[in-house]
């Protein structure tokens, strides 16, 4: 299973390199549109959501209104899921009842920025977001992305922060090849694990990932911020780290998030092929570089979204071929698949996911589009805790095929 890891974080680390998504410049990877207030005000600029996400393969998140697949299933089947599991199936079993009012049932849902068009603030700190190919979908909290300032560097007033209870919509739009001015430039560099090594876009302590960005810290005679594109690399050392600067300063800090086991751990993104999630525990050190020129995607290499659709093959040797379901949720490319494997967390988008074959009642076979597979678990998405798939076919009532029966999945 380690193997698969090793093998899986190297491929990680040389798809940016060997297969680089075309761009002309660093800059277009930035989110870039227009934020639309309430008392008619637009500003035009590279976009921050809050302190964080800040590029078109950042994640949003949120949480679905309602899940409509439930009323494509019987009694027994319910009742088969509510016996698996007495934590969350009693909701379920409550649904064969009043499938409308599925409040408890809804999944998280995740999506990464260039795959939106619109998004709109709305009451309660809910969004309807527009995706690319035109759907509009609702969602309610779930993060801090909702609710959050949007950060707008406008070319003539400079930086302006819109609270969300004055935003009335953002419009994304194709970034410049060249921004006259920026907040900074992506965090990029080597991570090394126990298991391995990952290069990539780097997310620390899941919050900075722009050069001008501070790591926090103490040292024996005070605090100290030092921004990323000051620092060389970061090594774990005790209850703390030791930096090294550009210009060769060493420095051990402690006393921080940033610095200690307190760290909620450093992400690593892949465009393309999704991001892993490097906990504290795990990291040894980083190193940081220069990104290759056209290694960070545009808004323009993100393709529109389609549903899943592919072929499910039972263990008893059956195929049902149609759209799919996943999970009883799951329906679209742009949305995420969840594992983990040895305590690092692997979030993939469906678009970049050929096959997915159960392994055991724990882990799955994950087979990426470009061959390569690497073996995940422990979330909802790839064990036994799945809901289960639904195949729809002609304009017959779906086949609904429970995860226990499924041999594989193969997406088209």
């Amino acid at each position: 299973m380690r193997t698969d890891i090793r093998n899986f974080i190297f491929i990680l680390a040389i798809v940016i390199v060997v297969f680089p998504k075309p761009a002309s410049s660093q800059d277009r990877g930035f989110i870039y549109g227009k934020v639309y207030t309430l008392n008619g005000d637009v500003y035009e600029g590279q976009i921050r959501w809050g302190k964080e996400e800040a590029f078109w393969f950042d994640f949003f998140n949120a949480t679905k209104q309602e899940n409509s697949y439930l009323k494509y299933l019987d009694r027994d089947e319910l009742e088969e899921l509510e016996d698996r599991s007495n934590d969350w199936g009693g909701r379920i079993f409550r649904r064969i009842f009043d499938v409308e009012s599925n409040r408890d049932f809804n999944h998280v849902f995740i999506c990464q920025f260039g795959d939106i068009k619109t998004i709109w603030a709305k009451r309660r700190n809910r969004v309807q977001i527009e995706f690319r190919n035109g759907e509009i979908l609702r969602f309610d909290d779930g993060s801090n992305d909702v609710g959050a300032r949007i950060n707008v560097l406008d070319d003539e007033l400079g930086s302006v922060s819109v609270k969300w209870d004055r935003l009335e919509k953002v419009e994304f739009m194709k970034t410049p090849k060249k921004l006259d001015v920026k907040y900074g430039d992506p965090i990029y560099g080597t991570v090394t694990t126990r298991r391995g090594e990952i290069t990539g876009f780097i997310q620390w302590d899941h919050d900075e990932r722009i050069n001008t960005d501070k790591l926090d810290g103490d040292t024996r005679d005070e605090d100290l911020s030092i921004q990323f594109k000051n620092i060389k690399s970061i090594e774990k050392a005790g209850r703390g780290v030791d930096i090294v600067t550009n210009r060769g300063r060493e420095i051990s800090l402690w006393g921080s998030n940033d610095v200690d086991k307190d760290n909620r751990g450093i992400i690593i993104n892949t465009p393309g092929y999704g991001r892993v999630d490097v906990p504290w525990k795990e990291f040894e050190k980083v190193e940081f570089k220069k990104a290759p020129k056209n290694a960070m995607p545009s808004y323009d290499d993100f393709d529109d979204p389609k549903q899943l659709s592919g072929t499910v093959t039972t263990v008893n040797g059956k195929s049902y071929s149609g759209t799919i379901i996943y999970d009883l949720d799951e329906f679209m490319s742009y949305e995420i698949l969840q594992g983990e494997n040895d305590d690092i967390e692997y979030l993939i988008p469906f678009g970049s996911i050929k096959r997915i074959t159960p392994k055991n009642y724990r882990y799955s076979t994950v087979e990426l589009t470009n061959g390569e597979k690497v073996i995940i678990g422990e979330s909802q998405d790839v064990s036994d805790r799945n809901y289960g798939i639904l195949v729809f076919f002609g304009e017959k009532n779906p086949k609904y095929i429970p995860w226990k029966d499924i041999e594989e999945i193969r997406f088209k």
